[in-house]
């Protein structure tokens, strides 16, 4: 098997490679130093590449098109997310509300995620999914959330903050955020959860000119962000007023269709079986809402592409700290299996990878000290000491006292290790992990000065 072309993608968590044989068609496995790397060809252009580091676990997903030499640059987060629409089976997409939650749903294997206006209303303002969060929260929340990220993220657009050209300003500001897809919903202002009481929609008509204003505006910023069109009008009006709307919605031109609420497994099939060239969402609102909690393998049956799970990070994330809350007030500290440790924690949030990365850049000085028995930060190691000189003249009478940070001379020794005949240096290491204090030099000078140094 000789390749005609390869190219190597890496990131902190991932190695990726594609190889083409001269033939133009992919090997369909490869493993590589216990990565399991495998080709699912979509079409004659492109491949998805999926990474795994441990077997089973899909840890990041890419996606390549392939040209007459070989193989691109990743694609973008729309074209990515597009590609996964062309596969088969039904792709689960937990919803995020912050940078750090949307960075754990991609170390867990998933190949995209929504984020929740539900959730993120929660935790930036502590308040209920009635309104309150504007556009411009939004768009700031999902910005930062996208840059943490490499797979694609479908963004909750809400109705759009406004009349259609409001939607147009939505779109084009999600699109600058980085997001791959966004979800547009037809109710009034102020919008709601879909499965709490009290929605409201807006005309068909309407909500069909929201729909044609984001495919205007996504013409007009050069991009393939995927449009998904949300109508809330099983529960405000009726079933069939719902699928109507999702027809029109398919026509104006949307990416997927999403009917919020459908309260059974009838109603969700009667959906998926409207437009069935136009890939259909389904809402897995998890600890009580009004559609049937159904698994992958049944969503699958009835139709449906995409599975949205938007309450489960937040809603644990709830009850942890709530957990974690009263085990404090009663005088305790969570119990170790409910929580990381404080090296998992650091690992998740990348200090490691930082700590690699920044050895690229150190200085002269800092390199040395690094290859010289390991970095030493500003508060701890020989910088948490003190060093002090102590001078008493021949008659006995003190001429100097002085306290210093011992990391000063510790600096000097990194560079000029042995001064006088004395091994500065060796003394430092030597005295730098013990506790308390130590002479570290006792002699006199050529005056007969009596010169001490102790390390404090």
């Amino acid at each position: 098997m000789n390749p005609s072309a390869a190219r190597v993608s890496r990131d902190s968590s991932s190695v990726c490679v594609c190889l083409f044989h001269s033939n133009s068609r992919p090997s369909s496995f490869l493993g590589i130093n216990n990565n399991t790397i495998s080709f699912n060809k979509t079409n004659t252009n492109t491949l998805l590449l999926n990474t795994a580091t441990n077997p089973g676990t899909i840890n990041r997903t890419r996606v390549y098109r392939k040209n007459s030499t070989g193989v691109e640059a990743c694609l973008s987060p729309a074209k990515s997310l597009r590609q996964i629409l062309e596969l088969p089976g039904v792709h689960q997409g937990p919803a995020c509300f912050d940078a750090l939650s949307a960075k754990l749903v991609e170390k867990s294997g998933f190949s995209f995620c929504f984020t929740s206006g539900f959730s993120i209303s929660a935790a930036r303002l502590a308040l209920p999914d009635t309104g309150f969060i504007s556009y411009g929260e939004m768009v700031d929340q999902g910005q930062l959330i996208t840059q943490a990220v490499s797979i694609p993220v479908i963004g909750d657009g809400d109705n759009g903050y406004g009349n259609a050209m409001n939607v147009k300003r939505t779109v084009k500001g999600y699109i600058k955020a980085g997001f791959a897809g966004i979800i547009l919903e037809d109710q009034v202002s102020p919008k709601g959860c879909g499965h709490t009481r009290g929605r409201k929609v807006v005309s068909r008509e309407e909500a069909v000119m929201r729909i044609k204003a984001a495919v205007d505006a996504r013409k007009e910023s050069g991009s393939d962000i995927v449009i998904v069109a949300r109508t809330d009008s099983r529960q405000a009006l009726s079933l069939e007023e719902s699928l109507r709307r999702s027809r029109a919605f398919a026509d104006a031109g949307a990416d997927v269709l999403f009917i919020d609420a459908l309260a059974s497994k009838e109603e969700m099939k009667a959906f998926c079986e409207i437009s069935p060239l136009v890939p259909k969402m389904a809402n897995m609102l998890e600890g009580g809402g009004k559609t049937p909690i159904l698994n992958p393998l049944e969503l699958e049956e009835l139709g449906f592409k995409l599975v949205a799970y938007p309450l489960s990070l937040i809603g644990v994330s709830i009850r942890a700290m709530q957990d974690a809350l009263t085990a404090i007030k009663g005088g305790r500290i969570p119990s170790p299996g409910s929580m990381p440790s404080f090296e998992e924690i650091k690992e998740t949030l990348g200090f490691n990878t930082y700590y690699e990365e920044e050895k690229h850049y150190a200085t002269s000085m800092r390199r040395l000290s690094s290859e010289n028995g390991g970095s030493r930060d500003a508060f701890s190691g020989i910088w948490s000491r003190t060093l002090r000189v102590k001078i008493t003249g021949r008659d006995g009478f003190e001429k100097l006292d002085v306290r210093i940070p011992a990391g000063f001379l510790d600096g000097i020794t990194n560079v000029v290790p042995a001064l006088g005949g004395v091994n500065l240096k060796e003394l430092l290491n030597d005295a730098a992990e013990e506790v308390g204090g130590k002479l570290l030099l006792d002699f006199n000078d050529t005056v007969g000065d009596r010169i001490q140094v102790f390390l404090e």
